[in-house]
């Protein structure tokens, strides 16, 4: 018996035990996670702390999470060890399959040749030149916004279609309403279907004739030619964007180097899979909830809107502008605390290893969830309170870096996080410029899925602004 628990002490690596939430018997937290999977993590950590191992399944497909929620564990997990966690579990595969490996799901020296071919096209310059892009897509929403009916517009929904129409303008150019319907239509139907599968105990494999299997199958086919017409055209004939001189498709396509040569056909519609998934859910979640949370607290809108009026007056804002619009970068700042567009990341650990005194085995799924480190008391006095003074540089200078990470950190942080902030702070500029907004949805039930989800309407009510 004591060589058996020795062994088990080794496999499991240093440190403590790993205190277990209670679950059910039979299933764990299993139905727990799957009706609110956010509040299960909460309950977790303000249970058993920092590290807390969860249940989830019937014996014998039992899954262990490994859940680690403090800054300095998320430092460690993403940032300090990183070669240890990979992504290497069901749900990433589950996405591999289905968006292809690109910059997201890619690993080893993939992922490294991928990121230097990249890297050049997401400078803070070459960014910069997108702004025009953005500024013209968010006055496309407002020209839209004049016949609202009612004042009244779900601003989920029109900030995803905001996000995805510049994100496409800026990929493809000119190819924009085409791509723009396909995505619309097949992109629910493929994130379900990866959910489904992410998170099951069992899945048959995808090339059984199940209603599931051949409904993903034709949207990945819909989606995936759409992209292959796009790219063989232009590669056929480079192509520009406005105010770019080229769009991001035409400067993938001629990317290359002695090293690491140039991505083919199928790379290439990987990383604009992967870009269309990546680029456009996240950003419209944090206009959204910005909008909605300045819709909440009029005091935060009144103060953000004389900033913006007072740096911008009538022009069109430009890249330059983010370093002038402090107040409005802080609220957003703010809402991606409480409404992280990523809420949970998950890795694979490789090697066993100790965080926070305790011991995370080797082979083991680790979650770590911004969800509940951003709302982590330690780091966030009165957590649930809109505050976007959180944010000054005097405030951020005082909490641990990895207290705040919706673009998640390390070498796998987000590549296009800068375009992100840029995209947000200039469309909300502008529509706070133009709009008055007044929440009429005041709770928004919210779940985990590949990003942030809302369970139901976001409803803003409108009232323009004269000027």
């Amino acid at each position: 018996m004591a060589a058996v628990d020795s062994q088990a002490r080794a496999d499991r690596g240093p440190g403590a035990e790993v205190p277990t939430l209670a679950g059910n018997p039979l299933l764990g937290s299993l139905l727990d996670l799957k009706s609110d999977s956010l509040g299960t993590y909460l309950r977790a950590q303000a249970q058993h702390g920092d590290v807390v191992r969860i249940t989830a399944g019937p014996p014998g497909l039992r899954a262990e999470l490994y859940c680690v929620f403090s800054a300095e564990g998320a430092q460690q997990v993403l940032a300090a060890q990183s070669a240890n966690f990979r992504k290497d579990n069901t749900f990433y595969q589950e996405v591999r399959d289905s968006f292809g490996n690109g910059l997201l799901t890619s690993q080893d020296e993939d992922y490294l040749r991928q990121r230097r071919l990249v890297q050049p096209l997401f400078t803070k310059r070459r960014v910069d030149g997108y702004a025009g892009a953005v500024a013209d897509e968010t006055q496309a929403t407002l020209t839209r916004w004049a016949q609202a009916p009612g004042g009244v517009v779900d601003v989920s929904d029109e900030m995803m279609e905001l996000a995805l129409r510049a994100v496409a303008r800026i990929l493809f150019g000119t190819d924009v309403d085409a791509t723009v319907d396909v995505v619309d239509r097949c992109f629910p139907v493929i994130t379900e279907y990866v959910l489904r599968r992410g998170y099951s105990p069992a899945n048959v494999p995808r090339n059984w004739p199940t209603p599931g299997n051949r409904r993903a199958a034709a949207a990945m086919d819909e989606l995936y030619a759409v992209c292959d017409r796009i790219i063989a055209e232009r590669r056929a004939s480079a192509g520009t964007a406005d105010g770019t001189g080229e769009d991001l498709l035409g400067l993938l396509s001629s990317a290359g180097s002695t090293q690491d040569g140039e991505f083919d056909a199928a790379e290439l519609r990987d990383q604009v899979l992967i870009f269309l998934l990546a680029g456009h859910e996240t950003t419209a979640t944090s206009l959204a909830f910005s909008l909605h949370l300045l819709g909440r607290h009029p005091e935060h809108q009144a103060r953000a809107r004389e900033e913006v009026l007072r740096v911008l007056g009538d022009r069109t804002p430009e890249a330059a502008d983010l370093e002038r619009l402090p107040y409005l970068t802080r609220v957003l700042k703010e809402a991606m605390r409480l409404y992280p567009a990523a809420p949970v990341i998950g890795r694979g650990s490789v090697a066993a290893t100790e965080v926070a005194g305790h011991a995370i085995p080797a082979g083991s799924d680790v979650i770590l969830s911004p969800w509940v480190t951003h709302r982590h008391p330690q780091y966030w006095p009165d957590p649930e309170r809109f505050d976007p003074d959180r944010f000054t540089p005097e405030a951020e200078a005082e909490r641990p870096r990895y207290a705040w990470f919706p673009f998640g950190g390390g070498p796998r942080a987000c590549i296009g996080q800068h375009f992100s902030m840029l995209e947000s702070v200039i469309a909300l500029a502008m529509l706070l410029r133009a709009y008055e907004f007044e929440a009429v949805d005041a709770d928004i039930p919210v779940s985990a899925g590949i990003t942030l989800r809302t369970e139901g309407p976001m409803r803003c009510r409108i009232r323009g602004l004269a000027g």
